[in-house]
């Protein structure tokens, strides 16, 4: 995909902050978002991360002026926004369900927002066939959003929002729509519109892949609470929770027991029939027998020819071929089992030695009886 060359917009903000924010609803038994604090520095490209139901996409809607606050502000330097019509705001916004005039066709669903800032109409014209170029939609340019798939709809709405130059942008899942290989090139395309036109982007996902490739920072929310925020590589490498390791890719996340604490946070836990030693990430040390997760990605467990000093026994049940590598699911109990990843010959049934480094075996306290969320795979 080739993109076309956009000015960049004009400095005008240093940082975009929500203050407390919160958002309930009358019939919920928990808000939304709960007095959520979050600032953005002109040039970040944040991800806000997390489940169904965690707060992010109504976290953007109030952003964008779509819902109104229970109480906290935003502000764009000094001035603040909530007060603001969506209109008035500068955003521009691309959103999963398109919102796009069904009436009008693709071209003039692109100029909208050009209209409205009453852009002269030649200008208009050339903006907008520059933005659906950019997404590979020029030829569509006279047909009704009717007339295109969900993912061309998609398109067409990162299009609008691109062609009127914004310096914030919003984005709510704009690739959730598109097949596997556009995906792709779509994040490729957002990922250099960024750096190229110093844009401020505020972006929510479910996708911690999209995320990583993606954002300048990233923010996971629980329950409309932010529970960790950090570069990808701290978040990805050090997650603050067993939560967050969970949507980090940690997809092996288990119960076990303290058997022994070490110095610094080095930990030694009973688990799987056997003695793992990891990494503590605890506030504080924990005692001797106290109940604990485990969390180790999939990547981290290797297969030994026998049992190391820092392994677990495990029979190979589900054996799926990726290409390059195999996925497998592998039982180690009637109740329990673990995934990894690998490049050998393992078949189902085959007995295992998993062994993994320490320092790839993370120690939470045990979590607070909410199951814990795993991954996008």
């Amino acid at each position: 995909m080739t993109t076309a060359t956009m000015s960049k917009p004009s400095v005008g903000f240093e940082k975009l902050s929500m203050r407390g924010v919160t958002r309930s609803y009358a019939k919920a038994a928990a808000p939304a978002l709960s007095h959520l604090d979050l600032e953005l520095a002109r040039g970040e490209f944040v991800a806000l991360l997390g489940p169904s139901g965690c707060g992010k996409s109504t976290a953007l809607a109030c952003m964008a002026g779509l819902q109104p606050l229970t109480s906290g502000s935003i502000w764009r330097d000094d001035v603040r926004l909530d007060t603001l019509p969506p209109e008035k705001r500068g955003f521009g916004m691309v959103f999963q369900n398109y919102a796009l005039f069904p009436h009008m066709s693709v071209q003039k669903n692109v100029e909208f927002g050009l209209s409205m800032r009453r852009v002269p109409k030649a200008q208009r014209h050339e903006r907008a066939l520059r933005a659906l170029k950019m997404v590979q939609l020029e030829e569509h340019a006279g047909k009704l959003p009717s007339q295109l798939s969900g993912g061309q709809q998609q398109r067409v709405a990162i299009a609008r929002a691109l062609a009127i130059d914004p310096e914030i942008v919003l984005m709510d899942e704009p690739l959730s729509n598109l097949d596997a290989a556009l995906r792709i090139e779509m994040r490729t395309e957002i990922k250099r519109l960024y750096q190229e036109r110093g844009l401020t982007v505020l972006y929510v996902t479910h996708d911690q892949e999209e995320a990583l490739s993606l954002a300048t920072r990233l923010v996971v929310l629980r329950k409309g609470v932010l529970e960790q925020t950090g570069t990808p590589q701290e978040v990805y490498t050090n997650p603050a929770s067993a939560y967050v390791a969970g949507f980090m890719g940690y997809r092996n996340l288990f119960p076990a027991k303290v058997e022994n604490t070490g110095p610094g946070d080095d930990i030694s836990v009973v688990a799987h029939g056997t003695v793992l030693h990891g990494t503590s990430r605890a506030a504080s040390g924990t005692a001797n027998g106290a109940a604990v997760s485990v969390a180790i990605r999939p990547e981290d467990l290797v297969v030994a020819g026998q049992s190391t000093g820092n392994s677990i026994k495990a029979m190979a049940e589900v054996v799926e071929y990726h290409g390059r590598e195999l996925s497998v699911q592998a039982r180690t109990g009637p109740d329990t089992v673990l995934h990894l990843k690998t490049n050998e010959p393992v078949v189902a049934g085959a007995v295992l030695h998993l062994g993994v480094v320490p320092d790839r075996v993370l120690v939470y306290p045990a979590d607070d009886g909410e199951e814990t969320v795993q991954p996008h795979v």
